[in-house]
C-alpha cells in the first residue's frame, strides 16, 4: 500500500494544544465495524458501562523524562543555538537524539547545555557529537553519566511535546503534569503514551470496583513515533526500535483472563505494539524484555488485543496505519471524518476513540 492511502484533511483548529480538565472529561468515539450504528459518541467515563467484568486494561507505565534540551555549539568565530530531543539511551552517558538544525553540527564538536541560573548547583552539562545520522539524528556522549546525568537532564530539560504542539507554543510547567499519566512509574520515555492521559486515579478505582482488571507493561516511547513516513510505499518504511518489558506475572494474568472470556483492552498503540510483539501464533502472551520495531499495517492478524483505546492520529502516520489495520481503513476514514465534523480534538492532548476489530485482515506484520 502507498502512504497516500492514509491521507486525510485535518483543519489546524482540530489540534488540541492543552488537555481538557479533568482528564476523564475527554470525549470518546466508539468505532464498531460491522455493527449498527458503527460510530457512537461517549465520554471517557462511559468505559465503566462499555467494558464488562473480566475485561483487562493493559496500561503503559513508562514515565516521560524532560528530554527537550537547548544548547549552544561554539566555534572560534561563531556560535549556534541547537535544539535537541533525546530519544534513545544507549548507555550511562550516551544518547541518540534529534538535533535542529543538525546541519550546524560536526562530529567532534561540543554542545553546552549549562544554564547560568543552575550552573553553581549542578555544574556545566556538555555533550560531544560522536556521529551524525539521517534525518537530523546525532549520537551524543555527555560529560556526566548515570544518575548524575539523569539529574542534570531533569533540571535543564523541558517536556518533549510533539512537533504539532511545540510548533505552536513552548512547553511550560503545566506540561510537567499534563504530559504524564497518573500511573507513570519507570523513567525512560521521551513521548507520552497519550491514551493513558485520559485516566484519573478515581476512574481507575471505579473500573477496578466493577471487576475490570488493570495490568501494566512498560514500553519506553521514542521520538521516532513522530517521524514521517518518507517512502511512497509503506513496506519500505523502517520503524525505530523501542525497549519494552512484560513481566511473567502480567503475561500469566493476561492469558488467564482471556481463557476466562475476558477481553484484552490495549490502552494506547504502545501497549498494543508491545503485546503483539510478545504474543505467539496461538495467542499466548509471553514475558518480554527486549526491543521491538514491529510495524503494523493493514493485513496484520492481531493475536493479543481485542479492543484498542487510542487518541486521534496524524494523517499519513504509522499510527493511523495501525488503527486502520485494527478496524479497517474505510471504517477509520469514516470515523475520522465524523470526528472532524463533530468537533473531536486531535493528537496527544485530544480526545480518544475505542476501536473494535475488523474481521477482514488476516495478514502478518513486518517484524
Amino acid at each position: 500500500m502507498r502512504v497516500d492511502d492514509f491521507d486525510f484533511e485535518l483543519p489546524q483548529s482540530a489540534i488540541a494544544l492543552r488537555p481538557v480538565e479533568p482528564r476523564d472529561a475527554s470525549r470518546l468515539l466508539e468505532v464498531r465495524p460491522g455493527q449498527t450504528p458503527d460510530l457512537v459518541d461517549h465520554k471517557i467515563g462511559d468505559l465503566l458501562h462499555i467494558l464488562r467484568k473480566g475485561d483487562v486494561l493493559v496500561l503503559n507505565d513508562t514515565k516521560v523524562i524532560p528530554a527537550a534540551l537547548i544548547g549552544v555549539r561554539r566555534r572560534e568565530d561563531s556560535s549556534a543555538t541547537i535544539h535537541v530531543n533525546l530519544h534513545k539511551r544507549l548507555d550511562d552517558s550516551s544518547w541518540l537524539a534529534f538535533a535542529k538544525p543538525a546541519k550546524r553540527l560536526k562530529p567532534g564538536e561540543t554542545i553546552d547545555f549549562g544554564s547560568p541560573d543552575r550552573a553553581c548547583a549542578l555544574g556545566a552539562l556538555t555533550a560531544r557529537v560522536v556521529e551524525k545520522g539521517q534525518g537530523g539524528e546525532v549520537l551524543l556522549a555527555f560529560d556526566l553519566s548515570g544518575p548524575y546525568l539523569d539529574e542534570a537532564i531533569r533540571a535543564r530539560g523541558a517536556m518533549p511535546l510533539p512537533p504539532y504542539i511545540a510548533s505552536k507554543r513552548a512547553p511550560d510547567e503545566k506540561d510537567l503534569e499534563d504530559y504524564q499519566t497518573v500511573f507513570a512509574r519507570h523513567n525512560g520515555a521521551v513521548a507520552a503514551p497519550t491514551a493513558g492521559l485520559h485516566f484519573t486515579d478515581e476512574l481507575l478505582g471505579q473500573l477496578a470496583d466493577r471487576g475490570i482488571e488493570q495490568h501494566f507493561v512498560t514500553l519506553h516511547v521514542g521520538a521516532g513515533t513522530f517521524l514521517p513516513v518518507k517512502s511512497e510505499n509503506i513496506s519500505e518504511h523502517k520503524m525505530h526500535a523501542e525497549r519494552g518489558e512484560i513481566s511473567e506475572e502480567t503475561a500469566e494474568a493476561l492469558n488467564k483472563a482471556r481463557a476466562n472470556g475476558g477481553r484484552i483492552v490495549a490502552v494506547g498503540t504502545t501497549s498494543l505494539r508491545l503485546l503483539e510483539s510478545a504474543t505467539d501464533e496461538t495467542g499466548k502472551v509471553h514475558p518480554f524484555c527486549d526491543e521491538t520495531d514491529i510495524f503494523i499495517t493493514p493485513g496484520y492478524r492481531f493475536r493479543a488485543v481485542d479492543l484498542l483505546l487510542t487518541n486521534f492520529h496524524l494523517p499519513r502516520s504509522t499510527l493511523f496505519m495501525l488503527v486502520s489495520a485494527f478496524s479497517g481503513l474505510d471504517q477509520m476514514q469514516r470515523a475520522y471524518a465524523c470526528a472532524i465534523k463533530t468537533g473531536y480534538r486531535f493528537y496527544s492532548y485530544g480526545d480518544a476513540c475505542l476501536l473494535h476489530p475488523s474481521q477482514a485482515g488476516d495478514g502478518k506484520a513486518d517484524l
